[in-house]
This record gives structure tokens, C-alpha cells and sequence, in this order.
């Protein structure tokens, strides 16, 4: 675990440079500790780092590091409680923009790419960019697919997508580039945090 300045009241702090679910659960752990901390402001969780809002009145990076380090030593010792919960999104696989595409790329049917995505439970990693759009990983590697070389001035909300070996929903009307395999009717996106299973269910 290292720490880097950003700002004048913020610091980022990096653990083992990977994506994977033994990091992003050191990151779970650590963000659902440093919650506690009343000089924290903010805290904004990634794949392999935690973004650390500080309040400048009590401390500077250097005193912040110090009660950081300080505090996780003696959680350390404590019990946590890092379960996950589980959410189930309903997806109609119909509603889509994009999902021969995902097929033909991967030389799969259609159905066969719908049951690679539902077989697997997927963790959230990450939440940007934009409020509620959680980068859900990871997907089946049969099914791994670009993005499109053009993104999309409007994809609907609620749209489930797929991008490379990630898989998100659309919270809200935007523009992007992902690839739109299906539609939920989910809305609870404020719900979702990072540590949390998923698993999208054919309906």
C-alpha cells in the first residue's frame, strides 16, 4: 500500500497494481474502515486504490498518512464485516443494439452469448462515470468484445453492456461506446457499491 498526493486536500492511496478480486477485496476492506475516520470527507474506491478527500483544518498529507496507517494497524486486529450483497438484475436480452455483433465477433449464437453472460456472478469494481454506472467485472472470455470504434450520441437508460472483459448498466440516458446486449427495467443503482456480486437473470 502506497500513498500519493493529488491536491491540497486529497491523497490517493495505491495497493498491488492488478485487477482482480483478491485486490479489490483489500480495497473493500479498507474503504468500509476508513468510513469511519471523521477527518475523511470523501472516499472514492477504484479497482486497485482508494481517492482520500481529507479536511484541511485537521491535517496536511503527511498527518493523514500517519492517522491512516495508524488506524487500519488496530482495525487490523478487529473483525470486519466485508460481506457482499447480492443483487439480481432481470435483463430482457431482445431489447439490444448490439448483440449479433457481440456474437459474430466471438464466432458464438446469440444464446450462447446470453448464457455466458448470465452464467457468471460479477463483482462492482468501480462506480463513474456517471452517478450509479458501475464497471461490473469479469466477463466470460468468450464473450469479450471492443467497444464500438463509434460511440452512440444516445444509449437508453437502463441498458445492460459490454465492453472488453467489463459488463455495466446505463443509469440514465447518455452517450457511449459499449456494446448494448440487453435492458433492465433495475433503477436501484444507488444501491450498488464497490465489493457487491451481480448476476443478470434472462427474463
Amino acid at each position: 500500500m502506497t500513498f500519493n498526493i493529488v491536491s491540497v486536500n486529497s491523497l490517493i492511496i495505491y495497493f498491488e497494481q492488478e485487477i482482480s478480486e483478491t485486490i479489490l477485496d483489500k480495497v473493500q476492506k479498507t474503504y468500509l474502515a476508513l468510513k469511519e475516520l471523521k477527518s475523511i470527507i470523501d472516499l472514492t474506491p477504484s479497482y486497485c486504490s482508494i481517492l482520500v478527500h481529507f479536511d484541511i483544518l485537521k491535517h496536511n498529507h503527511e498527518s493523514m498518512e500517519k492517522e491512516i496507517k495508524a488506524y487500519l494497524n488496530k482495525k487490523a486486529i478487529l473483525p470486519q464485516n466485508t460481506k457482499a450483497k447480492l443483487i439480481t438484475i432481470p435483463t430482457d436480452y431482445e431489447k439490444n443494439l448490439d448483440l449479433k455483433r457481440v456474437a459474430e465477433h466471438n464466432k458464438l449464437t446469440i444464446d450462447e452469448v446470453i448464457n455466458l453472460h448470465t452464467e457468471n456472478t460479477y463483482r462492482v469494481y468501480a462506480i463513474g462515470f456517471m452517478l450509479g454506472f458501475a464497471y461490473l467485472g469479469t466477463v466470460h472470455e468468450k464473450i469479450n468484445t471492443p467497444r464500438l470504434a463509434t460511440p452512440r450520441k444516445k444509449i437508453p437508460k437502463g441498458s445492460v453492456a459490454l465492453a472488453d472483459n467489463q459488463t455495466a448498466i446505463y443509469p440514465q440516458n447518455s452517450a457511449g461506446g459499449w456494446n448494448i446486449i440487453g435492458h433492465t427495467e433495475f433503477t436501484d443503482f444507488h444501491t450498488l457499491s464497490i465489493g457487491d456480486k451481480v448476476q443478470f437473470e434472462r427474463i
